[in-house]
């Protein structure tokens, strides 16, 4: 699945593409990928509509129209798409917006999806869809008093609360992992555990994990999205049996909250010891 980085690429990549131009009509090739509103009501309340520009709010893109915004969740196989010219829908479009242009220059935008997992929405209200969500990693609101804080009020193992989106908005497993390792955190530790100065430690590390995924485009890892080259700069993830950059032990897989783990055990040894800040 497309975490933060991959899909802050995303949204970069499209608006130039798309920023501007004027849905000229929508094509909804499976109904249910439209949660809200109904796929009829969604190609007539979107059907003439300027896209103002693109944005993202967690793993959601977001194409603000005049009114109205597109909320797009991709999942686990979903991907965006523009295609130049007057082409016919591909095998696994599940909508497709066509955009206007100058002459010669109209544009298809395809949803693409082959496991049918990614949802899409219309609202003029966006916190209807996103208002539950934690705070940006990225944004001005995640600093490491916050992060103390809310680690204290929980008892919860550090991965799957990360990966928790009410949380923390935009993180999944891959960056999970990067940043524990960064921040020698082991996973299973529990969050009223940590300490202030692991706290600032994991907010620093995630920041910085986030920020190098967005500056080499995300993580090409699978076969639906492609363009990154994180994967060559992984810590941890995907390398079982390689040794820690930093101590040279070998790298261990197991399972956390049903997620592949990646971690070094010397680097991020398990305290069960209550920490006291």
């Amino acid at each position: 699945m497309p975490e933060l980085p991959e899909v802050e690429t995303i949204a970069r990549s499209i608006e130039p593409l798309v920023a501007g131009r004027t849905i000229v009509s929508a094509d909804v090739r499976w109904a249910r990928t439209i949660a809200f509103p109904s796929a009829k009501k969604f190609k007539e309340q979107v059907k003439n509509r300027r896209i103002l520009g693109v944005t993202r709010r967690a793993k959601y893109l977001i194409l603000r129209l005049e009114t109205y915004s597109i909320l797009i969740h991709l999942r686990m196989s979903g991907v965006i798409v523009i295609r130049k010219g007057k082409m016919r829908a591909e095998k696994h479009d599940r909508l497709i917006l066509a955009l206007s242009g100058k002459r010669g220059e109209e544009s298809l935008l395809a949803f693409n999806d082959t496991r049918k997992f990614g949802r899409v929405w219309l609202t003029d209200k966006p916190e209807s869809v996103l208002g539950r969500l934690g705070p940006e990693p990225l944004g001005k609101e995640f600093t490491p008093e916050w992060l103390y804080e809310n680690l204290r009020k929980r008892n919860r193992q550090l991965k799957p609360l990360l990966l928790d989106q009410t949380f923390l908005a935009g993180v999944g497993n891959i960056y999970a992992d990067e940043s524990l390792h960064l921040a020698m955190l082991h996973p299973l530790t529990s969050s009223n555990a940590v300490t202030l100065k692991q706290a600032k430690a994991l907010n620093e590390a995630i920041r910085s994990v986030l920020k190098e995924g967005i500056r080499r485009n995300g993580a090409s890892i699978d076969w639906v999205y492609r363009g990154g080259e994180y994967q060559n700069h992984f810590r941890v993830y995907d390398r079982e049996g390689e040794p820690c950059f930093d101590c040279g032990t070998k790298i261990v897989k197991f399972t956390v909250g049903q997620r592949g783990t990646h971690i070094c055990p010397k680097c991020q040894p398990l305290e069960r010891k209550r920490h006291v800040a």
